[in-house]
């Protein structure tokens, strides 16, 4: 049988393509190396934050719009509790670029937002530690998407809309034939063909990056839970945070206590790796940065440690995503170095990739995101492709 699309990895990007494609009449086949929502890759961990005010770049920001609206479908579609408004805070002084950007890009897209002194993050909420001078911006209608919800989600969408999803199945290589067609081979031996590919293969798009130009780099990172030392510390009492402070070894995000404990982590703090090769060990020299900068932001936040777990940023040079048709091979599409940021896209990801898949084009603002901005002779990408 020739496939109208393989879709290589169904974590949150992956599962989201094959959930779209189905939807809209594509006969799919998903291949993913691991069991079905598998904590392997970069697609788990509870929560992952959501927000409109994208102090990375603006031209995010109609892509966040569409984000939205997909997930707020699976949900309607499940019946599943994917998206959990909490606020989100972001701090830190005047002058951080991310507070600056925040406010740039909120006032660029007409994206409601506060703007708290010191004083004002305290009102509202007592456990927080703002120092002198800091400042925050408040997005009331950001939040959280459930990782391990909205894949199973998007899992559930795609078989009920017809796709054959295979788990446990490693991928060995793919080609061309002359036909026209891709033939994929796993590991197990068997073979797949399809008229296009989607690879979506979070960590282990390293190496199919880097033959093609892409200096992705593989990126160890480490959240931690913390049973806060008191009553307060969930979302009725704090909001979603991200603090950027001079003083910490980057900045930190985290989530208030679902029941599960206090997360945080550091976006920007940790060691070069490759996906095969990950030290999936959580170190006391992993928690004690990240305990001492809670509980200056959260006094009281920090008293029990509870757990933590290892994943993977797949980090391009600019930190923006590779998305797109694949330079050499235009029936294959490229959807992986989301560079830390780039779950609460997932839905909206998976209805561009199914775009590309029919049309080799979308409407969509993705021309930044282009997978030959690498090449030093690229030409300019039309937004739309």
């Amino acid at each position: 049988m020739i496939y109208d699309a393989i879709v290589a990895g169904l974590g949150g990007m992956g599962s989201s393509v094959a959930a779209h494609a189905a939807e809209r009449g594509l006969r799919v086949v998903g291949l993913e190396q691991f069991d079905r929502a598998h904590d392997r890759g970069s697609s788990s961990g509870e929560s992952r934050i959501i927000r409109k005010a994208y102090f990375e770049d603006p031209a995010y920001v109609p892509l966040l719009h569409h984000a939205y609206a997909r997930w707020h479908a699976l949900e309607a579609a499940t019946g599943r509790a994917v998206y959990r408004q909490t606020g989100v805070l972001l701090a830190g002084m005047p002058h951080h670029a991310s507070v600056q950007n925040a406010r740039a890009s909120a006032i660029a897209h007409a994206i409601p937002y506060e703007e708290l002194d010191a004083p004002e993050i305290v009102r509202r909420y007592p456990h927080l530690a703002p120092r002198p001078g800091e400042i925050a911006i408040f997005e009331r209608d950001a939040g959280l998407i459930v990782p391990e919800a909205a894949i199973a989600g998007y899992l559930e969408v795609a078989e009920r809309s017809g796709a054959a999803l295979h788990f446990s199945t490693p991928l060995r290589d793919w080609h061309a034939t002359e036909r026209g067609t891709i033939v994929v081979a796993t590991a197990g031996g068997a073979t797949f063909e399809a008229r296009r590919l989607a690879v979506c293969m979070g960590p282990w798009f390293e190496a199919l990056a880097r033959a093609i130009g892409i200096p992705l780099v593989v990126e160890r990172r480490v959240q931690h839970w913390f049973v806060p030392g008191g009553d307060g510390y969930g979302p009725a009492g704090l909001p979603t945070f991200l603090i950027d402070r001079d003083d910490q070894p980057s900045r930190m995000y985290g989530f208030p206590d679902l029941g599960t404990g206090l997360k945080a982590a550091f976006h920007s703090y940790g060691t070069a790796t490759h996906a095969d090769d990950l030290d999936r060990t959580v170190h006391d020299d992993d928690i004690a940065p990240v305990r001492a900068a809670l509980a200056a932001w959260i006094p009281g936040a920090a008293g029990t440690y509870r757990r933590g777990k290892v994943c993977m940023y797949s980090l391009t040079p600019d930190e923006h995503f590779v998305l797109g048709l694949h330079p050499d091979a235009p029936n294959v599409v490229l959807a992986g170095g989301f560079s830390g940021h780039g779950f609460k896209f997932a839905s909206a990801i998976g209805d561009i990739v199914t775009d590309l898949l029919i049309d080799g084009a979308t409407r969509h603002p993705i021309g930044f995101l282009s997978p030959l901005r690498f090449r030093r002779d690229a030409e300019p990408t039309p937004a739309g492709t």
